[in-house]
């Protein structure tokens, strides 16, 4: 009982947070940058608005049906035991799977900036050493999930907070100048591509079922969560484009944060950012990772993987926790991610989109207001559509990466059903 009670609201927030402020603010903003130019903190306004309305549908539904599963649970009491709410459950672990590799990418290449004469081959060991390690964090169990996660994030949100403080007193007003704005598409591009840097928000449903109280906790984890995380990204992202041309952000995308802290900070600021950027990379593992193998146990729990997965181990039902890992691992180590971040952001804003047209049917259940529900769909339907325009424009191989994972998530769930005869098995109210 008392593994059950383990997490609280500060421990549910440093989830979302930590699975928020990742490696979204420190591997995404500088292409943000490319992209929405001086405007990009509009970018992050849009697109954490895009979020904090579909967090309404998930407090709502999280609070009525309070699961592991989080998003899967919502979709299948949506959409019933069918190839829609089972496509769209793969793709949401796909998505898992693509963040989780871009982070552990992330945390590899800023760890190798402290070993600059060491083999390239260390990439590959920091990435999969860093996903063992919270592999066996999570085997713990979710009391330890919930205190590292609010020891990672009170270190790392501290740290990005001083650099904002300490940039704002060395910006330079013309370089944040509305006359400097790029075309209102290339902001409306960017809100697309960082609303992937949001989505670990969805994270704390995954939890729900570990929380005192979730009825209350969980709605109050999942807006204190967007709402900090929003004010972080605004206040960084303004202090990195007020401190740092553009062009030589574009340069060192890869570390535009480390490289905006030399104006005002010198050398030691790189190497306090480059610190930064291991603590968020290394929580938003540890969140998603705990997030992610949840989904993959509830999804084979409820009928969607084969029975194998299913199996426990040592007497525990973990093995999502090893499935997942050994994909991500699998995926970070054998393909370059930086432009598949955006197919996580379209997986992402598709799943979000579904789960609040689910919030539709359910409404009369969770009492949750139709306006703001609206509101949700639209505005992941939109930036969905924006970005597919922005990769048909830009990166047709994405585009097409993009469609073949959609495609594998139906189809593949479709073909499954059909050789099993398997169906998901939707529980009782809790």
């Amino acid at each position: 009982m008392g593994e059950k009670k383990s997490i609280g609201l500060w421990s549910a927030v440093s989830i979302g947070v930590g699975g928020m402020v990742g490696a979204g603010i420190f591997s995404i903003l500088g292409t943000a940058c490319q992209i929405g130019g001086n405007a990009v903190y509009l970018s992050f306004v849009i697109a954490g608005i895009v979020a904090l309305f579909s967090t309404y549908s998930y407090a709502k539904l999280g609070a009525k049906y309070p699961s592991a599963g989080g998003p899967v649970e919502f979709l299948v009491r949506s959409f019933g035991s069918g190839i829609l709410s089972g496509g769209f459950n793969i793709l949401l672990w796909i998505g898992y799977i693509l963040a989780l590799s871009l982070y552990a990418r992330a945390f590899a290449a800023y760890a190798l900036t402290f070993f600059p004469d060491a083999p390239s081959m260390l990439l590959n060991i920091f990435a999969t050493g860093i996903i063992l390690l919270f592999v066996f964090v999570n085997f713990i169990g979710s009391k330890a999930v919930g205190r590292s996660e609010l020891f990672i994030v009170t270190i790392k949100v501290g740290i990005l907070v001083l650099f904002a403080i300490a940039g704002f007193f060395f910006i330079k007003p013309e370089l944040l100048s509305p006359s400097r704005f790029p075309p209102v598409n290339n902001i409306l591009f960017a809100a697309a591509i960082v609303f992937l840097a949001y989505e670990g928000f969805g994270l704390i449903t995954n939890a729900a079922e570990d929380m005192k109280d979730p009825a209350k906790t969980l709605p109050r984890a999942l807006y204190l969560s967007v709402f900090i995380v929003i004010m972080i990204y605004v206040g960084v992202s303004l202090a990195v484009i007020g401190n740092l041309p553009l062009p030589e952000i574009v340069r060192a995308k890869d570390y535009a944060l480390a490289e905006a802290a030399k104006p005002f900070l010198g050398s030691i600021g790189f190497t306090i950012i480059a610190i930064a950027a291991l603590f968020s990379t290394a929580s938003a593992i540890n969140a998603t990772l705990y997030g992610g193998a949840n989904v993959s146990y509830i999804i084979a729990k409820e009928g969607e993987l084969p029975k194998y997965f299913e199996k426990k181990v040592w007497g525990r039902g973990i093995e999502g926790l090893f499935i997942t890992a050994g994909l991500v691992i699998l995926f970070a180590n054998l393909f370059d991610l930086s432009k598949i971040a955006m197919v996580g952001s379209a997986s992402f804003l598709l799943v979000y989109a579904a789960v609040n047209i689910g919030h539709l049917r359910l409404r009369k259940e969770t009492h949750g207001n139709l306006i703001l529900i609206w509101l949700a769909i639209i505005g992941n339907l939109v930036s969905f559509s924006i970005l597919v325009r922005y990769l048909l424009s830009h990166s047709l191989l994405t585009l097409v990466f993009l469609m073949i994972i959609l495609f594998f998530s139906f189809t593949g769930e479709w073909l499954y059903r059909k050789c099993t005869k398997r169906e998901i098995k939707v529980r009782k109210n809790v």
